[in-house]
C-alpha cells in the first residue's frame, strides 16, 4: 500500500494549478457510494442447501429513502459533462479529429469491460460444468454485470458530445431546459398514454440533460452557495411533489414488485434528484477545492481515481464471489432473513461468518505445514548424523602428525567432530542454519 501511496503522491505533486480537483473528488466519492450501496442492498439468503438472491429494498420499505443518497448516477453524468467538455474543447483547439478524441475517451472504458466479460464467460462455463443450476448462474452473472448498463448509456452520451457541446455553446441553459421538456413529454406518454416503448427515450433525454449541467458547471452557471442552493431547492421541491402527489415511487432504483421504476427507464424523479445533488455539491465547491489543495486529501483522491474503473466494474463480482464462498462455508452470515432489520448489517455478518468458517481451513493448512516442517527437520537431522559418523571414521583413519607444532591425538579429532553433534542432540545449541521453525497445532 505504501508503494501505491508513493506513486499517487508523485502524480499528485505534478497536478497543474488549473485543474479542478473537485471533479476528481466527486468521481471518487460517487464510486464509493455505489460500492457501499450495492453491498448494503444485496440480500442473499441461504437455507436448506439453497441460496436465494433478493433485495433489501423489497422487504424493508424504509431503506428506499436511502436511495436518494446512494443513487449517484446523476453525479457520474455531471462529472462526465464537465470533463468531456474540457477534453473536447482542448482537442478542438489542438486540431484533433473527432475519431482521435473518441478513441482516447473510449480506450479507458472498453478495455476493463472486455476483461470483465471474459472472466464471467469462464466463470459461467465453469459453474455450468460443475453442476450449478442455470438459473443461479444467470442470477449471479446478472448481478455482477450491473455496472455495464451504466457504461453502455454513458458511451452513448459520449458519442454525441460534439453535438451537445455545440448546442451548449450556442444556446446555453436553453439546451438543458429543452431536454427537460422532452423528458416531461416522454413521461406523460409513458404513464398517461401507456406508450411504454417511447419511455426508453428518456435514457437520452434525462442523462444528456444532466450531462449538459456539467457544461454549465464548467462555465460557472451553477457555482456559488446561492446558485447551488437554488438548484437544490428547485430539484428537492419537484422530487417531493412527484413521489408524494404523483405516481412515482420513493425508491430511485428498481424494486421488485413496483409497477413503476424511476431508473428503468429513468423518469422525472431521477432528473429532479440530479438537480438536488448538483445544487448541494456545487454549493460547497469553494471550501472543498481549498481542502483538496492539501497534500493528503488530494493524494487519496488521486489514488482512488487511479483504480476507479477497476473498483466500479469489479465490486459486484467481488460481492458475488464472497457470497459464493460464504455459501460453501456453511451459509456463513447468510441466514439472516431479508425482512430482518439486521439485514442492513449483512456485509459485516458475512465477514464474521467467513472468518469463523475459514477457521477449520486455516487449522488444516497449519497442520499440513507442521507435518512438512517435522519431516524436513527429521531428514536434516539424519543427514547431519550421517556426516558426523563419517567424520569420526575419517578422523580415526588419518595418520597422526604435527599441527601447529603440537601433536594431537586421533581421539581429539573424532571428538572435535562429534562433540557439537552431541550438544545439538542435547538441545543446548542451535543448528548452524538456525532453530527449526515450530508450528503450533490448532
Amino acid at each position: 500500500m505504501s508503494g501505491l501511496w508513493s506513486r499517487a503522491a508523485t502524480v499528485a505533486a505534478q497536478t497543474p494549478a488549473s485543474r479542478n480537483r473537485y471533479v476528481d473528488f466527486l468521481r471518487a466519492l460517487s464510486i464509493g457510494a455505489v460500492v457501499i450501496g450495492h453491498w448494503i442492498v444485496a440480500a442473499p439468503y441461504a437455507g436448506g442447501g439453497e441460496i436465494t438472491l433478493s433485495n433489501v429494498l423489497e422487504y424493508q420499505p424504509w431503506t428506499r429513502w436511502l436511495t436518494w443518497v446512494f443513487q449517484v448516477m446523476p453525479i457520474f453524468f455531471l462529472v462526465g459533462g464537465y470533463s468531456n467538455g474540457v477534453s473536447w474543447r482542448s482537442a478542438s483547439d489542438k486540431g484533433k479529429s473527432y475519431a482521435e478524441w473518441l478513441e482516447a475517451r473510449l480506450r479507458r472504458l472498453l478495455g476493463p469491460v472486455l476483461a470483465l466479460l471474459a472472466v464471467w464467460v469462464l466463470l459461467g462455463v465453469g459453474m455450468g460444468l460443475g453442476g450449478t443450476e442455470a438459473t443461479l448462474v444467470g442470477g449471479l452473472s446478472q448481478m455482477a454485470l450491473i455496472p455495464i448498463w451504466f457504461l453502455a448509456v454513458y458511451i452513448l452520451v459520449v458519442l454525441v458530445v460534439p453535438l451537445t457541446y455545440a448546442a451548449w455553446r450556442r444556446y446555453g441553459l436553453l439546451s438543458f431546459w429543452v431536454l427537460v421538456a422532452a423528458a416531461i413529454l416522454d413521461d406523460v406518454l409513458f404513464l398517461a398514454a401507456d406508450l411504454t416503448v417511447v419511455g426508453w427515450a428518456n435514457y437520452a433525454f434525462i442523462w444528456v440533460a444532466v450531462h449538459q449541467l456539467g457544461y454549465a458547471w464548467r462555465d460557472g452557471y451553477t457555482a456559488g452557495l446561492r446558485r447551488g442552493a437554488a438548484w437544490a431547492a428547485l430539484g428537492g421541491a419537484a422530487l417531493v411533489a412527484m413521489v408524494t402527489l404523483g405516481p412515482y415511487p420513493v425508491s430511485m432504483v428498481s424494486v421488485p414488485g413496483d409497477e413503476i421504476s424511476n431508473s428503468l427507464p429513468p423518469k422525472l424523479p431521477m432528473l429532479a434528484l440530479a438537480l438536488v445533488h448538483t445544487g448541494l455539491l456545487l454549493s460547497i465547491e469553494g471550501p472543498m477545492r481549498r481542502w483538496l489543495d492539501r497534500a493528503v486529501p488530494w493524494t487519496a483522491t488521486v489514488l482512488v481515481n487511479g483504480m476507479i474503473m477497476t473498483v466500479f466494474l469489479w465490486h459486484l463480482t467481488a460481492a458475488t464471489l464472497v457470497v459464493g464462498a460464504a455459501f460453501l462455508l456453511g451459509d456463513a452470515g447468510l441466514g439472516v432473513d431479508p425482512g430482518n432489520r439486521r439485514m442492513v448489517g449483512r456485509p459485516a455478518a458475512v465477514a464474521r461468518g467467513l472468518r469463523g468458517g475459514a477457521g477449520p481451513v486455516r487449522a488444516r493448512l497449519r497442520a499440513l505445514r507442521a507435518q512438512r516442517g517435522r519431516g524436513a527437520h527429521s531428514s536434516g537431522l539424519a543427514a547431519r548424523r550421517g556426516r558426523g559418523r563419517g567424520l569420526c571414521r575419517a578422523g580415526a583413519a588419518r595418520p597422526r602428525g604435527r599441527r601447529g607444532g603440537r601433536r594431537r591425538p586421533a581421539r581429539s579429532q573424532a571428538v572435535g567432530a562429534g562433540a557439537p553433534l552431541r550438544r545439538r542432540r542435547a538441545g543446548r545449541r542451535e543448528p548452524a542454519g538456525g532453530r527449526p521453525r515450530r508450528v503450533r497445532m490448532s
